[in-house]
């Protein structure tokens, strides 16, 4: 399997892709393999996998997990959607910029969102199944969010108007989540 690892506008957040073997029956293709993420740069032990069915117009997000985070591996098994990223540690460089990404069914990308960085994505099809493995296990009174349509962070859904969770319609904005309610950035060593 050969795996094509590109770096995005936000350090540490990679998109993936997969060879992909074709034939009359169908396809076939590896959606994890320790070693070979390794050899790409992504040693992350997964400890957890996550499946979601979502209908279309769904959004889910902005979440993140503060004292358990986790790392993400996501992609998508039927339909489309639209995939945030969003930095969220005070002192990064990229504090507050967010990087957007349609993976799909079709074009079985994977997305790497590395911890510290809160995640979400809405549904651009009938529905969509989406998998993510996680670094961490899931917490649950360790959950956070930030609203997703939060203008300083100013990202550009693919659509208005979407069906959210009560619990996500009412996030707060990154200015006003306390700075002790955000990931740490450890800036890297420059020596």
């Amino acid at each position: 399997m050969t795996l094509t690892c590109t770096e995005t506008s936000l350090p540490g957040v990679f998109l993936i892709e997969s060879e992909v073997y074709k034939d009359d029956r169908g396809f076939f293709l590896e959606t994890y393999h320790a070693q070979k993420y390794k050899e790409i740069g992504l040693a992350q032990v997964f400890v957890q996998d996550n499946h979601s069915h979502s209908l279309r117009g769904t959004l889910r997000g902005l979440h993140y997990q503060l004292n358990h985070p986790q790392g993400k591996l996501v992609y998508v098994i039927t339909g489309e959607i639209f995939d945030v990223v969003v930095d969220i540690r005070p002192g990064s460089p990229t504090f507050g910029r967010w990087l957007g990404t349609t993976l799909s069914a079709e074009n079985k990308r994977q997305l790497f969102v590395p911890e510290g960085f809160a995640h979400g994505f809405c549904v651009l099809s009938e529905t969509a199944d989406v998998m993510y493995k996680c670094t961490d296990l899931y917490a649950p009174g360790d959950e956070y969010g930030i609203l997703w349509s939060d203008p300083t962070i100013d990202i550009v859904w693919p659509m208005e108007n979407p069906i959210l969770s009560e619990k996500d319609a009412k996030n707060p904005t990154l200015k006003d989540v306390p700075e002790e309610c955000l990931p740490l950035y450890d800036a890297p060593d420059h020596e």
